[in-house]
């Protein structure tokens, strides 16, 4: 069974409760995605990238995540959220007190305000694509991709064979764990043992890649004959109503950060 198999028996197998964002088309939620960080994008204030967070958070009931799963996540991402500020907080042009200075660096109050802002916008970042796509099928998204947004086959199947493999990854990592522990050698040494497991891990994507590549060149994949899909990917009402939701929160967000005083245009 190959990596495209195991993904879709996986697929059917899962039950899930529908949600009202199952029904809307995959790629209006890529619309949908690049629409919400227009404001994120257009300034650089945290007033908007809050605003933007808290109604998308809002929406979460819509989506069928667990608040749980959500958060976890979101974790990993605001954990390193902060290192992407750290290079405005010692190089943004410095601006009103100044607390620090060595070398290059200056650390004063608009170094700081910017820090927090490009932290807090990353986070607002990933926030709609974990709540768009936590749920969304592979194989509807490269339907989707196929028919709607008219790409090319080929590039839609490579997309959706490197979606496939995704999990398969984590099962890896998995079970070198429980085999390492299994060992007696998986609970000292957590730095050593992450680099030697990924270049392991490594190994085992190489080897997949290949063997997948060659499955799907046997079946055609990789030939220019036009391509039927057996199951049909439409718009339909709801994605109207999904990308108004987006515009609404977009416009809700640069609305409070103007009301607030904090709106910075972004190459002010």
């Amino acid at each position: 069974m190959t990596a495209l198999d195991a993904g879709a028996a996986g697929a059917i197998t899962r039950e899930e409760k529908a949600a009202w964002l199952d029904g809307v088309n995959p790629v209006t939620k890529v619309v949908l995605a690049l629409l919400l960080s227009v404001p994120l994008f257009a300034s650089i204030d945290v007033v908007s990238a809050l605003a933007a967070i808290a109604l998308q958070l809002a929406c979460v009931p819509l989506t069928g995540l667990p608040i749980a799963t959500v958060a976890k996540r979101l974790l990993p991402i605001a954990l390193f959220a902060p290192v992407a500020g750290v290079s405005m907080l010692l190089y943004a042009e410095p601006g009103g007190q100044i607390y620090a200075t060595f070398w290059y660096a200056t650390i004063s109050d608009d170094s700081i305000a910017l820090a927090i802002a490009v932290s807090v916008r990353v986070v607002a970042l990933a926030l709609p694509t974990i709540l768009l796509f936590g749920r969304t099928d592979p194989t509807e998204l490269a339907d989707a991709l196929a028919q709607v947004a008219k790409l090319p086959s080929r590039f839609v199947l490579g997309v959706l064979a490197g979606t496939r493999t995704l999990g398969l990854f984590l099962d890896d990592w998995r079970s070198m764990q429980l085999a390492r522990r299994s060992r007696g050698i998986g609970d000292t040494g957590a730095v050593r043992r992450f680099f030697s497991m990924a270049f392991v891990l490594l190994v085992f994507a190489v080897r997949r890649g290949e063997k997948l590549a060659t499955a799907m060149e046997a079946r055609g994949f990789g030939s220019g004959i036009p391509r039927t899909w057996s199951r049909p990917s439409r718009l339909h009402a709801r994605d109207a109503v999904a990308l108004l939701g987006g515009i609404v929160i977009m416009a809700l967000a640069i609305t409070a950060a103007v009301a607030t005083g904090s709106f910075r245009f972004v190459w002010s």
